[in-house]
């Protein structure tokens, strides 16, 4: 199994594809999107859709998986995120894939066996569990791909859920 790992954002989107096979999971690329802040809204939006059509065209993941919006007490961030969460579902769906969302504790019990960890636990984690010598930056590559291995090593029924 392929997954496309996306953590959603405007100003910076992460992207990570791993492959899981007989429950070992394997890094297959990561990355980035930033998004200059002067730029319109909708080129912006464009550009992450864009970005992700093209890592599905040449990965061909058998899902993609994205971190649901922790909403928090910046309405603004939290609709500038949920915006890229629509590019990244509309772009996904526009090529036949399904995609499966995740609450950040989730993907932080999956990766670090703890659902409050902190950002560097899970990046040192993702860097264990697919034997990177070094973490994978930026900080949003990295939770892309805790993303991704969480979804790859999801049991059945969770993934179900997530759908």
């Amino acid at each position: 199994m392929r997954v496309l790992g996306i953590d959603p954002g405007t100003a910076a989107c992460g992207y990570g594809i791993v492959r899981e096979r007989n429950g070992r999971v394997k890094l297959v690329e990561h990355g980035w999107w930033k998004t200059p802040s002067r730029s319109r809204p909708e080129r912006r939006l464009k550009t992450i859709f864009d970005g992700v059509g093209e890592l599905i065209e040449e990965y061909e993941p058998d899902a993609v998986a994205l971190e649901e919006s922790f909403v928090g007490v910046d309405a603004r961030t939290a609709l500038s995120v949920g915006q890229a969460r629509g590019a990244i579902l509309v772009a996904a769906a526009s090529l036949g894939i399904e995609c499966a969302e995740y609450p950040p504790s989730s993907v932080k019990q999956a990766v670090c066996g703890y659902g409050r960890a902190e950002k560097a636990q899970v990046q040192r984690m993702v860097m264990a569990i697919l034997g990177l010598r070094t973490p994978p930056t930026p900080q949003h590559a990295s939770d892309a791909l805790a993303v991704a291995i969480c979804h790859a090593l999801a049991p059945p029924l969770l993934k179900a859920a997530a759908g």
